[in-house]
């Protein structure tokens, strides 16, 4: 494919404030044309390389002069808006008076810098303003009397596939249409304003004009503003006099800022079953489809269509892509590792986009042929109208569809027609008559803000803030009457400041004017929704310079006293919309700090901030609507969550990696029956979108309130809610050790909801409990083996009956993709699930070690929730009404609880468990030492009542030694119970484990080998001893157990610990002594059956007739004593 490409440029542009907080990291670098991204995530994986046509380096190497402007330091390659005109813009006013199209857009995700490039702020003026500026410097230089210049302006934006003019207050509803020159196939913008400028100073007062605009509809529709293209389209005419009449060469030069390009997919959106029905990325979607077959068609692919048609910013775009237009583009890059995908997304874009081929021509026709081309043209058309479009009707269609496509044609016929006569009526009015009207409106724009600039500085009054930098300051109102009444327009009388959009009343508030101190009061009886500072309007208060205050869910501004600075002073110099919405989440009891935040709590804090004046706004529309719908952001933890496979950025390990620790989403809850629904953010901003669809239609009068439910964005089918989730730790299987608990189920607020009853202990390939005695003292000593463990989820309590409809649990085991459900219990608060499983690991691994050590295993409670209408006395209420008692309810219920994000957060259930388990490690331990301790001290004795000549040292040296080294190996051995049934023949085999430490310890293992694992006692008597018990620091005495261990004989006294056992509804009587050792709640615990502390000689209580007794070896009648096998 021939002709000339787009040429590409990329712009990085410095960290803003936020990011310098957060401590961003560089992920962007540049090498003259070659521009360069590394993944944070992967640090020694290779940077991506891109080469583009210019690579433009303006993240730091500058300097600030007096005046503002940004200016490279010497020796750095930082490039200023002057570079980038020098080679964009240039280019872009050459081949304007050449005659060609131009087209320059920018393309990026929100607050990449895309606004800076094209229109700059302040005094480092952008692409727009000084090519504007150099075109007139052009004009006014020229010499030639033969030749004229006509220059118009135009300024449209589109929102939702809604073209507005931004030169008019007159837009019709639904937005202008856009129209197709069957002749030369381009599309144009019906009714678009054409504004005559003869000056850069003008195109500057009408921009402003524009921007005002923009500002007022982002506010009265609810949009936002980084969701929406901005066009500027600037036609510049050469009228040139020849010896045949005059030639006329055009060019139309499209300026077009495009809306953010935050991808679709990572937002979450992509599970909504409404996805299809919301345009919020439909222009941007489109045009990558465009930019992508274009670029397959320079490739040399063919039978490629170019899907121009699918929305009006493509159609519009026709010619600057493929068409007749010579076409640059910048792409905006975010330098922080924060945004790296959405950074290599532009720079993909970007890429594709350089192989697009543009076929551009000069403009050049003599005007009298196209006034006679024009003039043929009607008359065909007119003739075709009053012949009915000349339709034959040779396909066999239908009368319906002939009527129809009649219809059709018949309206093209007549935009066409009208478009033509508009271009013959410029050519009949001079251009000076059409200049001097237009320069007496713009005279009277210009007089109107020169008054207003003087105003603000003696009056006070309200000025304007807005998510997009540029949109803020634009409007301003004045309170210097005594009384100034705040409404709508609808109102009577009509107030001092009307105001449009969601939660604005009739009449909303009233400011007074008492001699220069100015106070604001809601209006008596209204339900008006005004905020100061964050905090609820609810009587008349003082306002203080620099305060904040909200009219309804979209109205913010910033009250500005010029006469009097109160303001207080911990308050910034500037205060922006950031600022503003951060002050909202405040009072919402979100906290906003970010000193102490890792860089992932702080994304979370953005996303919180960015959704909760969404939030806000969506249910302002509830109300208004009475969709008995009620919205607030929640944030979830990201275990929580039914959906959430392993994924390569998730830890495996039962929580979530850091970056994955909590996820922000909306919570909507149906203010009837109580039913709620969790959407994803994307999910959310999805909807929020087509509800403000559905809103602008309503107000345009259409009928909404009857559609049917499934294309409502407020309904939503029934579906299982997540009451909680309840972890439970692994540690106890680092050491074989069983863990019985009772957990507490919390929601996403971290209140309790109820308890659920589980069991997770070691066991064999069938399910079968291990031997009572194994256990293992280091977690290593299980790599390599086979390894089962039985997760029993026995039953629940939860404490709202209206959960009682059905409860079921939901649980995910180590890397599984898929959750394991237990059966659903219907009609009952405490279900009997009876739920068991095994697990099973083939061989252990260090990362099964790394999981049992850190990880946790995540229950996750539901409950069945069913399509009703809730209770009858509830339908009489409004929506408005019912978030007002369930605001209460909540309240009174648990009272304001803030979002806590890092350090703030106390994880007790997961730093408990642990304790716990250690407690229980180290009890083992002590147990293994104090025998070690012993046996030593035996053998120090031994040997030091031997008589002199036989105190052979070496040999005594070796079996210290031996005895020191050893770590020990345990061996079971076999007593005999004597009960009361034992007189009578009958007695209980009962078996003890011990420690051997020394020279004979290997025999000694060997022997019971030899003897399925046990050892004759008296080849081990040696090694028992009586020892004191792991000493209870937490209540600094030693207490006798009436709770132990049975494979050990001395075991922590747990009693102090187990006053919980009550709350947590455990019989700590109920045992037997066959029982292995378990955690009860984190603890080990053993049989209650009150058992002999030693077995041994005289010395450790056995008596003369080798007889081991209770009570300090005095024999009782009845009571249970052991004989040695």
């Amino acid at each position: 494919m021939s002709g000339e490409s787009v040429k590409v440029a990329v712009r990085v542009r410095p960290f803003n404030q936020r990011e310098i907080d957060r401590k961003a990291k560089l992920i962007i670098k540049m090498t003259n044309q070659m521009t360069m991204i590394s993944n944070p995530d992967a640090p020694n994986e290779e940077p991506k390389k891109f080469s583009f046509d210019y690579s433009y380096w303006s993240h730091d190497g500058f300097t600030t002069t007096p005046e503002g402007i940004l200016e490279p330091v010497p020796g750095t390659n930082y490039a200023n808006q002057r570079t980038v005109f020098n080679d964009l813009g240039n280019g872009v006013l050459k081949n304007a008076f050449e005659g060609y199209n131009c087209s320059l857009f920018a393309y990026g995700q929100t607050g990449s810098g895309k606004s800076f490039s094209m229109v700059g702020y302040g005094p480092n003026k952008g692409i727009v303003p000084i090519t504007c500026d150099e075109l007139f410097k052009t004009i006014e230089s020229n010499t030639d009397p033969n030749k004229r210049f006509e220059v118009t302006f135009s300024m449209l934006e589109i929102y939702n596939e809604q073209v507005r003019d931004l030169l008019t207050k007159d837009n019709p509803k639904g937005g202008l249409q856009v129209r197709q020159n069957p002749k030369l196939g381009m599309f144009y913008v019906e009714n678009l304003k054409k504004v005559p400028v003869g000056s850069y100073e003008e195109i500057e007062k009408r921009t402003e004009q524009g921007t005002a605009s923009r500002t007022v509809a982002s506010t009265q529709m609810n949009a936002t503003s980084s969701r929406a293209h901005t066009v500027v389209t600037i036609t510049f005419d050469q009228i040139i006099k020849q010896e045949n009449g005059e030639t006329k060469k055009s060019s139309t030069m499209n300026l077009v800022d495009l809306a953010g390009s935050e991808r679709a997919d990572s937002t979450g959106a992509t599970g909504d079953r409404l996805k299809e029905g919301a345009n919020i990325n439909k222009s941007l979607s489109a045009l990558g489809n465009v930019i992508s077959a274009l670029a397959d068609l320079s490739m040399g692919k063919k039978k490629v269509m170019v899907p121009y048609r699918d929305s009006a910013l493509t159609k519009l775009l026709q010619n600057a892509l493929g068409g007749n237009s010579k076409t640059i583009m910048i792409a905006a890059l975010s330098p922080a590792d924060i945004n790296y995908d959405e950074t290599l997304s532009t720079l993909r874009y970007a890429d594709r986009a350089k192989k697009i081929r543009n076929q551009a021509v000069i403009n050049e026709n003599p005007l009298d042929k196209l006034i006679r081309e024009l003039k043929e043209e009607n008359d065909k058309l007119r003739k075709a109208l009053e012949g009915g479009g000349m339709i034959s009707n040779e396909a066999g269609l239908s009368p319906e569809d002939m009527q129809k496509m009649r219809k059709e044609m018949e309206e093209q016929i007549r935009s066409q027609l009208l478009a033509n006569q508009q271009m013959l009526n410029e050519n009949v009015q001079s251009w000076d008559e059409k200049l001097s009207a237009a320069r007496t409106e713009t005279n009277a724009i210009a007089q109107e803000e020169s008054k207003e600039v003087k105003k603000r500085k003696t009056v006070p009054h309200l000025k304007n803030l807005n998510e997009d930098p540029m949109l803020s300051g634009v409007i301003f109102h004045f309170l210097d009457t005594k009384e100034t009444a705040v409404g709508r327009k609808d109102a009577t009388p009509l107030p001092s400041i009307c105001l449009s959009g969601l939660s604005i009343q009739k009449q909303h508030c009233k400011l007074y004017n008492n001699k220069g101190v100015i106070e604001i009061e809601p209006v008596g009886g209204s339900s008006a929704k005004t905020k100061v500072n964050g905090m609820p309007l609810v009587a008349r208060r003082i306002l203080t310079n620099k305060d904040r205050v909200l009219f309804g869910s979209n109205h913010l501004y910033v009250y500005i006293n010029p006469t009097k600075d109160d303001a207080p002073k911990d308050l910034p110099k500037e205060i922006t919309w950031e600022f503003a919405q951060k002050e909202i989440a405040q009072a919402k009891g979100f906290a906003t700090g970010s000193s102490e935040m890792s860089k992932e709590q702080q994304i979370a804090q953005e996303q919180i901030l960015e959704i909760l004046p969404m939030v806000s706004e969506v249910n302002a529309v509830s109300e208004e609507l009475n969709k008995y719908k009620s919205f607030e952001v929640v944030l979830i933890s990201a275990a929580a969550q039914e959906g959430l496979a392993p994924t390569k950025t998730t830890s495996f390990f039962g929580r979530k990696k850091k970056n994955e620790e909590s996820r922000v989403m909306v919570k909507m809850k149906d203010l009837r029956n109580g039913n709620t629904w969790l959407w994803e953010r994307g999910k959310f901003m999805n909807r929020r979108y087509m509800i403000q669809e559905m809103y602008q239609k309503y107000l345009d009068g259409e009928d909404v309130l009857s559609i049917q439910k499934e294309a409502d964005p407020f309904w939503e089918p029934i579906e299982d809610m997540l009451i909680g989730t309840a972890n439970a730790f692994l540690q106890s299987l680092s050491y074989a050790l069983d863990f019985d608990d009772k957990l507490t189920i919390t929601d996403y607020k971290a209140q309790e909801e109820g308890f659920l009853y589980i069991n997770i202990a070691p066991c064999t390939a069938s399910g079968k409990p291990l031997d009572e005695d194994y256990f293992v003292e280091n977690a290593n000593e299980l790599k390599g083996k086979p390894f089962h463990f039985k997760i029993t989820i026995r039953s629940a309590d939860v404490h709202k009956v209206r959960f009682s409809k059905g409860l079921k649990v939901k649980y995910r085991v180590y890397k599984e993709d898929q959750l394991t459900e237990t059966k659903l219990v219907t009609g009952t608060m405490t279900p009997e699930f009876n739920h068991s499983r095994v697990i099973a690991f083939s061989k252990v691994t260090q990362e099964h070690l790394e999981w049992f050590e850190t990880g946790s295993i995540t229950f996750l409670m539901y409950a069945k929730q069913e399509d009703s209408d809730g209770d009858p006395k509830l339908q009489k209420l409004t929506t408005r009404e019912l978030r007002q008692m369930d605001q209460i309810g909540n309240v009174a219920a648990s009272g304001r609880r803030g979002t806590i994000f890092g350090s703030e957060a106390i994880m007790a259930p997961e730093n408990n468990a642990h304790v716990k388990t250690e407690l229980v490690v180290l009890q083992r331990k002590y147990e293994r030492l104090a025998q070690k301790e012993k046996r030593m001290q035996q053998v120090c004795e031994e040997w030091s009542k031997k008589p002199p000549e036989e105190q052979q040292f070496d040999a005594f040296f070796r079996t210290v030694s031996a005895v020191a080294n050893s770590s020990g190996t345990r061996l079971k051995t076999r007593v005999q119970l004597l009960n009361k049934d034992s007189r009578n023949g009958h007695g209980d085999d009962d078996t003890i484990s011990l420690f051997v430490f020394g020279e004979d310890e290997s025999e000694l293992a060997a022997a019971a080998d030899e003897n399925n694992g046990f050892v004759s006692y008296d080849k081990v008597s040696k090694h028992h001893f009586e020892y004191e018990k792991f000493p209870n620091q937490r209540f600094g005495q030693v207490n006798r157990s009436s709770s132990y261990d049975e494979d050990s004989l001395a075991s922590v006294d747990l009693a102090p610990f187990m006053a919980s056992e009550q709350e947590n509804g455990v019989d700590s009587s109920v045992g037997t002594h066959k029982s292995r050792a378990k955690l009860k709640n984190g603890y080990k615990t053993g049989p209650t059956q009150k058992r002999s502390r030693s077995l041994g000689n005289d010395k450790n209580g056995v008596n003369s007739s080798g007889k081991v007794t209770e009570d300090n070896g005095k024999e009782k009648d009845g009571s249970s004593a052991c004989s040695l096998q």
